[in-house]
């Protein structure tokens, strides 16, 4: 399973970046997520179903990362820990790249913790643990 791990996540590092250039694949994006799933950060919990209100937000996210100048994801390291069977943990050190206003370019590493679940023959992300996203973008100026 750890094999079919990393190229999921190769899979999901290239539409992320695709989406970048404008090329948002919202039904692989949300092929991606469980019918359920989970958010968790410093701003608190939150679920939400992977319905068409979620695949409406996907293209709207990517034009928000784009317009603060995101320019590339890179994984830069993965860390498999296996649950079960049929689930596991995944520690994504991701690099972001930015282009700011004055044309300079900022990168900011940061870390996600990505759960799985292998069910039907295909990896679903059922939930995630992240940073404070909001404050680091404040603190390097990407937003107000």
């Amino acid at each position: 399973m750890e094999k079919s791990i990393y190229e999921f996540f190769a899979a999901y590092e290239k539409r992320f970046n695709d989406a970048l250039q404008g090329e948002t694949d919202v039904e692989a994006t949300a092929n991606a997520f469980g019918p359920f799933f989970v958010e968790a950060s410093p701003a608190g919990i939150h679920g939400g179903s992977n319905d068409q209100e979620f695949r409406k937000k996907i293209p709207q996210g990517m034009d928000f990362y784009r317009q603060i100048g995101t320019h590339s994801m890179e994984i830069l390291s993965q860390e498999v820990t296996p649950l079960d069977e049929l689930h596991s943990m995944v520690k994504i050190h991701w690099k972001a790249t930015y282009k700011n206003k004055d044309n300079t370019e900022l990168a900011i590493e940061f870390d996600v913790i990505y759960f799985l679940q292998y069910r039907e023959e295909q990896l679903k992300i059922f939930a995630y643990i992240t940073g404070d996203e909001d404050k680091v973008m404040r603190e390097h100026g990407l937003i107000q």
